[in-house]
């Protein structure tokens, strides 16, 4: 990144990181669709692949497009290195196989996504490399948990979808005390809420699916994090291997990079007044979201985030059938498992995000049948406690 960007703020970088204008002077960054580019000779071509001279080679891993939008995010985390990719799970699978080998352990937060679980278990077993798992705020299971083999430590925070918290700093010092990384999943946050790299994690993922587009349009990832591990091994994996980020969706997610700041600040206080209101309501048996003070870890939120994010989770007293029955009578909130849009979502994690996950591990997880989790968007907040009700009757 150039060095002028290390005096700007933060809402400074979300536009204007990164850019690098070309010979037509233009205001807005272009989009490079093109899958090779053209050497002036055979020296240069040979120099550029032998890494002996930086430059584009092929759009799999160099592409003018991408590399803007990983230099923005990467600022924006206060990183020097970002990798994008072709989705949030394709993050996680690279930093997994370009930092891991066989015989490698992971020590994981249970509290994670349910594709995450399934990628752990499922396929990176068939690697040799193990995971183990924690229960997300308790220190003392995730130290019990490290081996000699251990070598990541791996956690989303806030988590999906019962929104808690793990004190990164104290995670941090774990971790670096055994020579562990610490990978922290930043998806519902985002850097504009909560910067884990400055509370002491080596490297942060995203779904750039999510809040960093913002209105629901393409799907990629980014691993953010040290030039060795992310900007060297990370992206050796990618240059080789091909999880790539498509040029389109990298000029969409630098247009949603713009507005992060006010949509995430929107999102909050949406999201903090529909939980107040749900914590009234008749047959809501609990509401999980981190700007309530009902909330286990609230204090730890006030502390290492600057807001509470869109996403929270109410669990009702009338089990899957009642969830279902409220799901079913919304008219406005859309009915999707996806999050991060301007538009409010609403699901039953246990039968959608989570239904792949036995019923014990959905039972460890805290998944109840009767939980339901609200992306919560920009509408009108009266519009929403409104379509709401029509289920809490």
């Amino acid at each position: 990144m150039p060095d002028f960007e290390d005096d700007y703020k933060f809402d400074t970088l979300a536009v204007r990181a990164g850019q690098v204008r070309g010979e037509e002077g233009e205001h807005c960054e272009p989009i490079f669709t093109t899958s090779s580019y053209v050497f002036a000779s055979a020296k240069e071509a040979a120099a550029r692949f032998s890494d002996e001279q930086p430059g584009n080679i092929y759009s799999r891993f160099t592409n003018p497009t991408v590399r803007t939008f990983e230099h923005r995010l990467a600022a924006m985390e206060g990183a020097e290195s970002c990798v994008a990719t072709g989705s949030g799970m394709s993050a996680i699978l690279s930093t997994c196989l370009g930092l891991l080998k066989s015989g490698d352990h992971i020590v994981s937060s249970r509290s994670i996504f349910g594709s995450t679980t399934m990628l752990f278990t499922n396929y990176l077993a068939k690697l040799g490399i193990e995971t183990s798992f924690v229960n997300l705020t308790d220190i003392n299971d995730w130290a019990a948990a490290i081996r000699p083999e251990t070598r990541l430590m791996f956690m989303e925070t806030p988590s999906n979808p019962l929104t808690e918290l793990a004190d990164i700093t104290q995670l941090a010092e774990l971790a670096h005390h055994s020579d562990i990384l610490l990978v922290v999943d930043n998806c519902f946050c985002t850097p504009a809420l909560q910067r884990p790299i400055s509370l002491g994690a080596d490297i942060v993922i995203h779904s750039a699916t999510k809040f960093l587009d913002g209105q629901g349009r393409c799907v990629g990832g980014a691993v953010v994090g040290p030039k060795e591990s992310v900007g060297e091994k990370v992206f050796g994996f990618l240059r080789t291997a091909g999880p790539t980020m498509s040029p389109f969706n990298a000029w969409v997610f630098l247009k949603g990079l713009e507005t992060l700041s006010l949509r995430m600040k929107a999102h909050s206080e949406n999201a903090l007044a529909l939980a107040r209101w749900l914590e009234q309501q008749a047959g809501v048996k609990r509401v999980f979201y981190p700007g309530l003070e009902s909330h286990d870890q609230h204090e730890l939120a006030c502390r290492q985030q600057s807001g509470f994010g869109g996403l929270l989770s109410f669990e009702l007293e009338g089990g899957k059938e009642a969830g279902w029955k409220l799901i079913d009578a919304t008219r406005l909130i859309s009915i999707t498992a996806n999050l991060g849009d301007t538009k409010s979502t609403i699901t039953h994690p246990a039968s959608t995000t989570h239904n792949r996950l036995t019923p014990q591990q959905r039972e460890q997880a805290g998944i109840a049948d009767g939980l339901i989790r609200v992306a919560v968007g920009l509408e009108d907040i009266e519009d929403l406690k409104n379509d709401l009700s029509r289920g809490l009757v």
